[in-house]
């Protein structure tokens, strides 16, 4: 029966999968960490105060990446290219998503505006995040070899998206409500198509490195399109509402770190 934890488990299973699963992963991770510094670095004055977070929210990314690394090394594997078809970070940047990576690059501060641009785009995809690591922590918490990378990030992922909620009503309650929700709006809708495509690609390497039949591949394929369908009727919703979080002040300590993750 295909189930979530039958194909996760048998990815996990194949170290040519498995090796592809960590190499995307960790790209990603280190590539919003980078992000995560650039904006840090470049907060404009009146919102100093953010700069702490941001560069937590950008260190928990780079310590995931080196986790996804770690996982790699103990079974004795190398990283392998990221295919450009499943570059999720890269692809959101190419349409226009979030921040620039050319302006990231520059010495100019960024303006308020650019920080609700910010927290917006990350808002959605730490949904994004946040919902898939939950679904492999119900399914692989106590697994021996990836389970405590499972429960790691994922208490990371919560945190982010609390974050994201707290200093996006914050701003809200600024002035800045209707900027924001056209900004989340704009954010999901492109998410969701961007993610549906990188999903279809992932899982068209994955089935060549695991030999898939047709049969296979096609029904997994139906499903992310069935995914898409319905976050582009109403699923899209969940990513752009706000509440406070019952975490607050998510990011404002110290963060755990990776250390001896090995």
């Amino acid at each position: 029966m295909l189930s979530v934890r039958s194909l996760f488990q048998e990815i996990l299973d194949n170290d040519e999968s498995f090796r592809l699963f960590c190499s995307i992963a960790a790209s990603g991770e280190s590539q919003g960490g980078w992000e995560n510094r650039r904006i840090a670095a470049l907060v404009p004055h009146s919102q100093r105060d953010l700069a702490p977070k941001i560069t937590r929210h950008g260190a928990d990314e780079d310590k995931h990446g080196r986790i996804f690394h770690a996982l790699m090394k103990k079974r004795g594997l190398a990283p392998v290219e990221v295919p450009p078809d499943t570059d999720y970070t890269m692809l959101l940047e190419r349409h226009g998503i979030g921040l620039a990576h050319e302006k990231l690059r520059g010495d100019q501060p960024l303006t308020v505006q650019d920080i609700v641009t910010y927290l917006a785009h990350s808002r959605v995809t730490e949904q994004r995040a946040a919902e898939q690591m939950e679904l492999l922590r119900r399914h692989f918490a106590d697994h021996p070899d990836i389970g405590r990378a499972v429960r790691m990030i994922s208490h990371d992922e919560d945190n982010h998206l609390a974050y994201c909620h707290e200093e996006l009503l914050r701003f809200a309650y600024t002035g800045h409500g209707r900027a924001i929700q056209r900004t989340l709006r704009e954010c999901a809708l492109a998410e969701i198509r961007i993610y549906r495509d990188v999903s279809l690609a992932v899982m068209a390497h994955m089935g060549r490195v695991l030999g898939w039949p047709k049969t296979r591949a096609a029904a997994l394929a139906a499903g992310i399109h069935a995914v898409y369908a319905y976050e582009r009727a109403v699923g899209w919703r969940r990513m752009v509402s706000l509440r406070m979080p019952e975490r607050r002040d998510a990011l404002g300590g110290p963060g755990s770190t990776a250390a001896n993750y090995a």
